[in-house]
């Protein structure tokens, strides 16, 4: 059976040590009242709800799945989800960081954010069904009529009902500008809506009495393309004048994909046959307005990865201190027993190490950018908005990219320390590497993040997003530059953040020349982004922690924290000279193929 204990100590670290959040709120009027202890308190009881609730659902769930019924088009949870959810809102955790003006605490995004890591970790499929709801809330919160905010945002506030995205569609994934489903006006001012989605995730389920869903539709004289999106809200069940809930809409689970992780959550193909619905924002306008809740998405996909990063650390970590097989390579470690511990081994300390440090890397640069959204949101200076707002565009392709290859990366890795033991369900891990799959795929694949770095966020404004990032490391390095001790951790960082520079100019220009230029270099690109950043962070935690040690702190946790960083610097951020040079290789290996595939 795994194992998992929320990582409180590390969150804490980070949220407190290395990004001061709490100073940062009192700028915020709206969190200005918010404190350490406060955060401090709700992560205990968050930590509590995921690994005493959800955390025990997660094997289980996986083993049974969804469940259709193709009569009455209604979709089963596997046991226990429906009283875990009846639990997550009797606890007021959908409201945690939501408006009050619609019953909401309103504490800020990033403590939100840290508590869904923790979910993550749990129980990723069950998450899922209140997850969305957090896109769907945003969505409707910024472009949402009066009425709209009035009907819905209480109830996604409290959980009484969930949200879900509906964009694709059978013939299209990405390419949205392919969809076909139709909206027709109504004289009542509604519209009827019709086409058939899929991959819809949470699209059907027994949580909750209704199901607000946010469909992209085509109006009769939209135009061909992107351009010609409209987004409606179309729920499970229309509601009546006096708020109660009315009849059964034309929206309906037409049925369940079998896949292969995350099978507690039901992924719906959903029929839409002429269902009522009212628009969201502005005709032909729809795809800004989704756009909120696909970044937001993306955000969370990262999370995802992050939480199972976590997870199968900590149970691999478990496993390799209690499984005996072989002797030290440089002699006996433990008399006591026939065999060492797998953990005094190299390549399974190299693995472990792996996970470890992709999980305390993601885990910073998450909570910067939920930070960053916070300050985007509520700071009162207009010109600090603008530039957090920048950099969250920005790094949210590297966090879903980045932090879903690495979980990916960091599971496959945990697993393979138990060796034949991690092909077998009952040790969780196994579990962990399908979960993990997926998120390198939905919300975008890894590749459309890369493009999206590459070509909408850094050469379409000619790197101007990169050097406010690159602002950040030189202020880093102007302050600790001539400190010996944090050589080691700011030397590469600064040394890569200037090769960015040359390297960003050089894919550049030839993509001028050659669009697909851009489009061989972008996945390289965004790993070796991805590097800049976690080994930022990582030169971040280390000065706080030399400091710790400095002033006299004998906590192992800050001589644990140097170790890792040591080996962040010396086994995985190397990989951006690889990267770098396959960058730079061009698209003529790529493209001048044809013979191959004749």
């Amino acid at each position: 059976m795994p194992l998992y204990t929320p990582p409180l100590r590390d969150m804490q670290f980070v949220l407190h040590e290395v990004l001061d959040v709490a100073s940062e709120f009192q700028a915020l009027p709206a969190h200005a009242e918010v404190d350490v202890d406060t955060i401090n308190a709700v992560l205990e009881e968050g930590g509590k709800f995921a690994s005493e609730v959800a955390f025990p659902l997660n094997l289980t769930g996986d083993e049974q799945g969804c469940t259709l019924d193709k009569a009455t088009h209604e979709v089963t949870t596997p046991a226990g989800f429906k009283d875990a959810y009846a639990r997550y809102v009797e606890g007021g955790w959908p409201a945690l960081s939501c408006d009050p003006a619609y019953g909401g605490q309103g504490l800020p995004f990033v403590v939100n954010q840290c508590f869904y890591e923790m979910l993550n970790s749990a129980n990723q499929a069950w998450t899922m069904y209140p997850g969305l709801s957090h896109g769907a809330y945003e969505a409707l919160h910024a472009y949402g009529t009066d009425a709209q905010k009035q009907t819905y945002l209480p109830k996604l506030t409290s959980g009484e009902w969930t949200g879900t995205m509906c964009l694709t569609e059978p013939h299209c994934g990405t390419d949205l500008g392919l969809l076909r489903t139709k909206a027709e006006p109504q004289a009542d001012g509604t519209y009827r809506i019709t086409g058939n989605k899929i991959f819809i995730s949470a699209g059907e389920h027994d949580l909750t009495e209704n199901i607000v869903h946010l469909v992209l539709a085509r109006l009769p004289d939209a135009p061909k393309g992107s351009k010609g999106i409209s987004l409606f809200v179309v729920p499970k069940f229309l509601m009546n004048a006096d708020g109660s809930l009315g009849a059964r809409n034309t929206i309906h689970c037409g049925g369940l994909e079998h896949k292969m992780g995350i099978h507690g959550n039901a992924t719906a193909q959903i029929v839409i046959d002429g269902a009522i619905g009212t628009m969201v924002g502005e005709p032909n306008k729809g795809l800004a307005a989704m756009f909120i809740m696909m970044n937001a998405a993306r955000l969370g996909v990262g999370n995802q990865s992050l939480g199972l990063t976590e997870v199968a650390y900590q149970n691999a970590l478990a496993y390799a201190k209690d499984r005996i097989q072989m002797r030290s390579l440089t002699g006996t470690k433990d008399k006591s027993q026939p065999a060492d511990p797998i953990i005094v081994h190299p390549d399974v300390r190299r693995m472990l190490l792996t996970a470890k440090a992709y999980a305390e890397g993601g885990r910073a640069l998450l909570m910067y950018c939920t930070l960053l959204l916070d300050k985007e949101l509520h700071h009162p200076d207009e010109k600090v908005r603008k530039d957090s707002a920048e950099l969250v565009a920005l790094l949210t392709p590297i966090v879903k990219a980045f932090l879903t290859d690495n979980g990916w990366n960091a599971t496959t890795q945990c697993q393979q320390v138990f060796g034949g033991h991690g092909y077998i369900h009952e040790w969780g891990m196994e579990q962990f590497v399908r979960d993990a799959r997926i998120n390198m795929i939905y919300e975008g694949t890894n590749t459309i993040q890369a493009l999206d770095l590459l070509g909408r966020k850094i050469l379409s404004n000619n790197g101007a997003s990169l050097k406010k990032f690159g602002k950040l490391v030189a202020r880093l390095v102007e302050e600790e530059g001539v400190n010996e001790k944090m050589s080691e951790f700011v030397t590469p960082v600064a040394l890569l953040a200037d090769q960015m520079t040359k390297f960003t100019m050089e894919i550049g220009f030839k993509g001028s020349q050659n669009a697909d230029e851009v489009g061989a270099a972008a996945v390289d690109y965004l790993r070796v982004a991805g590097h800049l950043v976690f080994g930022y962070f990582f030169a971040r935690m280390a000065q706080v922690a030399l400091k710790k040690i400095a002033d006299g702190s004998t906590d192992p946790f800050y001589t644990a924290k140097l170790q890792t960083a040591r080996f962040y610097f010396a086994k995985l951020f190397p990989e951006t000279a690889t990267l770098m040079r396959t960058a730079r290789a061009g698209s003529r290996a790529l493209m001048d193929t044809d013979a191959v595939f004749a």
